[in-house]
């Protein structure tokens, strides 16, 4: 918690744990979002999961179609909830600002709604460094919230958290300055599955591939 009490992403998803794969497990720019990422892979593949959660729907599913799945996220009840639910994938205890990989080791990168809590000069850094991970003509997946707001606080399924984003017609320029070359983009509002005080989300997904 900050100055303002604010959570930190892990305060909030350590208190969320399986709540969360409950709200956002029907999403379905999720399903059609994985559905476009399986196309592009073949069993023996490396992805990698930013923001994995615990598991399911995104490691578990890549990894029951013969992938090699690294999952990080920053919420400790998450790599535990993750471990118990797909032993298939590996999964680190990490913050995604900080772990690094090897250049051209990664067929695919997810980061389905764990850009929200990084800065935008984080997002635009991190961007960078996925590039330089994928293999050529490799698959970056981004399943996000649009909207033109830095650090602003928000109330995410209870709990104050400071999120950021941009805006949907800026999102492909952000990924082309980062040398990811958008391939499609959808759009669609989603209300998180259990709770009624929720307010309606506009997700857009945005598979991308190395230029």
């Amino acid at each position: 918690m900050d100055s303002e009490g604010v959570l930190g992403p892990a305060e909030v998803f350590d208190e969320l744990g399986a709540d969360y794969e409950a709200a956002f497990h029907e999403a379905p720019l999720v399903w059609e979002g994985l559905d476009a990422l399986l196309a592009r892979l073949r069993p023996g593949d490396e992805v990698l999961d930013l923001g994995s959660g615990t598991g399911r729907p995104v490691a578990e599913r890549l990894s029951g179609a013969g992938c090699g799945v690294t999952g990080l996220d920053v919420s400790a009840t998450m790599i535990e909830l993750a471990r118990q639910r797909v032993p298939g994938a590996r999964f680190e205890l990490a913050d995604i600002r900080d772990r690094d990989f090897p250049p051209e080791s990664l067929h695919a990168v997810v980061a389905f709604f764990s850009l929200l809590t990084l800065s935008r000069s984080e997002i635009r850094a991190l961007l960078e460094r996925v590039r330089h991970w994928l293999i050529p003509e490799g698959t970056f997946a981004l399943l996000t919230v649009p909207g033109d707001f830095e650090q602003r606080v928000v109330r995410f399924l209870g709990h104050p958290i400071r999120a950021t984003s941009f805006a949907a017609e800026q999102w492909p320029e952000v990924l082309e300055e980062a040398g990811l070359e958008v391939l499609w983009s959808r759009s669609g509002s989603f209300v998180p599955t259990g709770r009624s005080s929720a307010e309606t989300e506009q997700h857009l997904l945005l598979p991308a591939r190395k230029a």
